[in-house]
């Protein structure tokens, strides 16, 4: 099974944007309502959270998380999604992708999802969903905010104080990409590449990363864009994906929605 081996790193202005709008939830009312529709933007990274129902857990064994970056390594491939980092949590999981097609993180999720749901069934004789409904996305601004993300994605057994250190924990993407052990699940993002010269260059400019916290209010940001499924990243990168999509792709302030031009047609 092949990886993702090249990432293009693209500009601000090549952005192709697809928004799926065929999903609906219900209102409180009980009448059915679109949801806010994901951002697929090919070539740009995205963080994805899937949680187990009612926040239980969804890994049992040393052998669940096992089996579930297996098929995300197969899935990943099939779907066309380069896979940057990833920490498996009891109850929830972290991916950080880059889709090359504006269906492949659909793709991803979907068949990954239920491959692991159809086992989890089988294996332990349950029934009913693991999952907690839809997953969670939010594209990310690459320059700014990839390292950041994956930082986000590898802390996160620390602050949930399971380890001390990240590289303590076996079931995320921290060994491989700051100590250097294989990995058949991921491929390096350009940026990434672009930390030294050399594997061990690149290596120990990526552990340094980790020498200080996540700035105040970063971890809040991401997750807040990921919850919302809005755009991760500065003014100027928000501004590009909404006159793309002619739509909000950030919280709402009080008063009358904005315009778009694509409100007048």
């Amino acid at each position: 099974m092949r990886r993702i081996e090249k990432v293009k790193l693209i500009s601000a202005t090549e952005y192709q944007v697809s928004v799926s709008q065929d999903q609906l939830t219900q209102s409180k009312h009980g009448r059915e309502m679109p949801r806010r529709p994901r951002i697929t933007i090919p070539g740009i990274p995205v963080h994805l959270i899937q949680r187990g129902n009612n926040r239980q857990a969804c890994f049992y064994a040393r052998e669940d998380y096992r089996n579930f970056l297996e098929w995300l390594k197969e899935y990943a491939y099939e779907s066309e999604c380069a896979v940057h980092a990833y920490v498996l949590m009891t109850n929830h999981v972290h991916l950080l992708v880059t889709p090359t097609q504006k269906s492949s993180t659909g793709i991803l999720m979907k068949r990954l999802g239920q491959r692991y749901v159809q086992y989890v069934n089988r294996y332990y004789q349950r029934s009913g969903t693991l999952w907690e409904g839809r997953y969670r996305s939010c594209v990310a601004q690459q320059e700014r905010y990839l390292l950041i993300c994956q930082k986000y994605i590898e802390l996160n057994p620390v602050r949930a104080g399971l380890v001390v250190h990240p590289g303590d924990y076996p079931w995320s993407s921290y060994r491989a990409n700051a100590q250097g052990e294989e990995s058949d699940y991921l491929s390096q993002h350009p940026l990434f590449m672009n930390l030294g010269r050399t594997c061990a260059a690149r290596l120990a400019a990526y552990r340094a990363l980790f020498r200080s916290a996540l700035a105040p209010g970063i971890a809040d940001e991401i997750r807040n864009a990921t919850n919302g499924n809005y755009a991760l990243g500065d003014k100027r990168f928000k501004a590009e994906v909404e006159k793309t999509l002619g739509r909000r792709i950030t919280p709402g302030k009080p008063g009358r929605p904005r315009k778009y031009l694509s409100d007048k047609v």
